[in-house]
């Protein structure tokens, strides 16, 4: 299998590292010269990458063309290229609508969606995809765990969940500067609250769908310091200001 990639950003560099790091998973890699940083790193990395003359030739050359694209420049971008017919397109440009891109693409091909994380790298983490696609979601699967989602609204849904990435880390952040502030050298406050979280996420992994109101029940004695602090967020109006930026980020992706 010849795997493109339209686009040499982040999400790109995660995907190639995952694909080909261990038994890689593709004969060959070709990525585009856009970033030239990003792919000279790659192609010193592995082999299999070979820097390609421009999009059109990933376009050409490959079984899996994935576009990389950022939002901003994805109209131009995919407009300029030529696909084959019944092509194998993998979309993991954000906040772009599947109707439009195929309308932008011009031709019939198989046209999927997905949300890759920067967790690909280590083959670790999950991507949403839609519609589902036998292909595509082996793929994935090779690179952590693959949702194949029934409806464009399921997907919408995760691509929202997917951007509460930010905001973990950003509370991480600022719980740690509080405690720094008030003497805990910082690598002892981070390597604890990142021990922490960690052990949250496996209580709900390992929890056989106990719901997480019941979890935090019982995280949460009565009278409790852990109870304190989920009353006051939610008085305080954490709850109100979460939900307003998960519909914000929807109607955005729906746009």
């Amino acid at each position: 299998m010849r795997i493109g990639f339209v686009g040499t950003g982040a999400i790109t560099e995660a995907m190639v590292t995952g694909i080909l790091s261990g038994t890689p998973l593709a004969r060959d890699v070709l990525v585009s010269p856009r970033n030239a940083e990003v792919a000279d790193r790659l192609a010193r990395m592995f082999p299999a990458v070979r820097i390609a003359a421009d999009n059109q030739d990933v376009a050409d050359a490959c079984d899996i063309l994935v576009l990389a694209i950022r939002p901003q420049v994805a109209e131009e971008v995919v407009k300029s290229l030529r696909f084959a017919p019944g092509q194998t397109v993998v979309s993991v440009i954000a906040a772009t609508d599947r109707d439009r891109l195929q309308e932008w693409i011009g031709q019939e091909v198989d046209l999927t969606q997905a949300i890759p994380l920067p967790f690909v790298a280590n083959r670790e983490g999950v991507t949403a995809i839609y519609p589902p696609n036998f292909e595509v979601a082996s793929l994935f699967a090779s690179l952590g765990t693959t949702v194949q989602c029934a409806t464009r609204e399921e997907y919408d849904l995760l691509a929202v969940a997917s951007a509460m990435m930010a905001t973990y880390f950003g509370i991480m952040d600022r719980t740690t500067n509080w405690l720094a502030a008030k003497g805990l050298p910082d690598n002892s406050a981070r390597d604890y609250l990142a021990a922490l979280f960690a052990s949250l996420s496996q209580t709900v992994l390992r929890s056989n769908g106990t719901s997480l109101k019941e979890l935090s029940g019982e995280f949460a004695t009565k009278g409790g310091l852990n109870e304190q602090v989920l009353v006051d967020f939610e008085r305080n109006g954490g709850v109100t200001a979460l939900t307003d930026a998960l519909e914000a980020v929807l109607r955005r992706i729906k746009e």
